[in-house]
This record gives structure tokens, sequence and C-alpha cells, in this order.
């Protein structure tokens, strides 16, 4: 297990798109390890695979101070309903927070590290979570999806 350096607003891994998980091996394994890891450094809620320059569609996400992880492999929402409006950041952009609006609740299908598929009921603030770290393995960022207030 190692911490990996979180890619920054800039690096054009950020805009990638991710591949999809064909293997569930023990690499995976470790990179998901990794992840974890530095989550738990970093202090954050969520992280995705491309944020450590990593283009594969795994996300990792702890939402009780890292005494337990979520880990997706391959994450799908098949189910979103509601909005809700609330403030992000990002470990990737550093010292910016700005509201976005989610789902306020979603159904995600993927699979865990063995290739065994789970289902991840969110509401929330971990529904938004979810929906921040499946948009950065499709490339896009919190700041694209962010509310900006009219201008008069």
């Amino acid at each position: 297990m190692a911490i990996r350096n979180i890619y920054k607003i800039g690096d054009e891994t950020l805009r990638s798109v991710s591949r999809p998980v064909t293997e569930f091996d023990e690499s995976l394994s470790v990179l998901i390890d990794d992840m974890i890891d530095t989550l738990i450094r970093a202090d954050g809620a969520g992280l995705a695979a491309p944020q450590i320059g990593v283009l594969k569609r795994v996300f990792v996400a702890t939402f009780d101070g890292g005494k337990t992880f979520v880990e997706a492999v391959n994450p799908v929402i098949v189910k979103a309903k509601g909005k809700r409006v609330a403030a992000e950041g990002c470990l990737s952009i550093p010292r910016v927070w700005e509201k976005v609006e989610r789902p306020r609740h979603v159904v995600v299908e993927a699979f865990d590290r063995h290739g065994e598929p789970i289902v991840l009921k969110a509401d929330g603030f971990e529904a938004s979570c979810f929906c921040h770290e499946i948009d950065h393995l499709d490339g896009i960022l919190f700041t694209d999806k962010s509310i900006k207030p009219e201008r008069k």
C-alpha cells in the first residue's frame, strides 16, 4: 500500500475518460488499497482513479471519518431523483468551493474489487459524492457544473 500523488487541475489526465476495468486481479486490489491510503492521507471524502493518474473506472469514498470505505468498480448511476444544491470541493482543485446541483438520491450499480456486483444507494451528501466521483471517470470536474450567480 502506498500514498499516491493527487493530480491537480490543469493536468490533462483529469479531463480524460477512464476505461472500464476488465480484470479483477491483484493489481486492482493494490490500486484500491493505494487509493484508500491516499484518501486517508488527504482527509477527503472521495477519490477517483484519474485523480492519481490511473484511467480506470474506479472510485473510493468514506463518510464516517475513514472507519469504512465504499469501493466502486465500473460504477453506473441507474436511478437519480430529487435535487440538492450544496457547496462542493475537490482534492484536485484545492481551496475552491462552489455550489453544484446534484440528485438528492442515487442508486449506483458497480462491482467490488473481486468482480462481484454491488448496488449502492445514497442520499444527500453521499449521493453528491458518488456523482462527483463518477464525473471524474468521465473527465468532468465539479467546476464544470457549478452554479454561477447571475450577473446584472
